[in-house]
């Protein structure tokens, strides 16, 4: 199979590391992948802003940029989710959506297709796992145990393949930490208060570092973090499970 890398623009664009991390893991582990070139937002953030005629233009572009691909890997469950949910509905009337059937955020990847039982990564420390509404709620890549008898948890079942890793998980694993896109800017108050609770519950872990799918929401509670001069650290799971490569 022919997987093509997908790099949100925020995490090329903020967290490169996370995109290079990505790339050197999938090689790693025998996946013929490409990084195709000319790459833009997948126009989620204009779709969530109601400005869905500006999505439809990056939905074509995407469809076109990954036409020749089996599957399209990207480190971000949300941006994953809104092309396998949106595109069909954004591209209705147009020609038929291919990108949808063939997105995964590199969690359900690793777990769903590759079925991998191991992972080069090494990490020496105690992790909290915050679980993104969107890899929640739309991608099934947990389902927290207080909500559920039987509790599923692909992040969790990756994370314990890397050597020398702790593994924790917060009260109300299923809790939003308040970013939401466009929510923090509209509702910012809100949206602080619902960061730092979620922050306190992590800390309450006793984690060194906080590792989740989405750079986004790492972003939201490190830039609480800094704010309040908490020591907690934050790494997208990707780069736990490329670590030392």
């Amino acid at each position: 199979m022919k997987v093509g890398l997908f790099i949100p623009c925020y995490v090329d664009a903020l967290y490169p590391q996370v995109g290079v991390a990505s790339y050197k893991l999938l090689k790693a582990l025998g996946v013929d992948v490409d990084y195709p070139l000319n790459q833009t937002c997948c126009g989620q953030p204009q779709s969530n802003a109601g400005f869905e005629e500006m999505a439809v233009e990056h939905a074509e572009h995407f469809e076109q940029l990954f036409a020749e691909y089996d599957y399209v890997v990207g480190p971000s469950a949300s941006c994953a989710a809104f092309v396998r949910l949106n595109y069909p509905r954004l591209l209705h009337g147009k020609h038929e959506c291919t990108s949808a059937g063939k997105i995964m955020d590199i969690v359900e990847f690793l777990h769903d297709v590759l079925k991998v039982k191991k992972l080069p990564g090494v990490f020496p420390h105690v992790v909290s796992i915050h679980n993104s509404c969107h890899g929640v709620r739309e991608l099934g890549l947990s389902t927290p145990s207080e909500r559920n008898e039987d509790p599923v948890s692909k992040i969790r079942d990756l994370l314990d393949m890397v050597e020398g890793i702790t593994v924790k998980e917060p009260e109300r694993p299923d809790e939003c930490c308040g970013f939401g896109g466009m929510f923090s800017v509209e509702e910012s108050e809100v949206s602080v208060r619902m960061g730092e609770n979620k922050l306190r519950r992590h800390m309450e872990t006793g984690a060194e570092f906080i590792t989740g799918p989405d750079s986004s929401c790492l972003m939201h509670m490190q830039g609480i973090a800094r704010k309040n001069d908490s020591p907690i650290k934050f790494i997208h799971i990707v780069e736990i499970m490329a670590a030392g490569l």
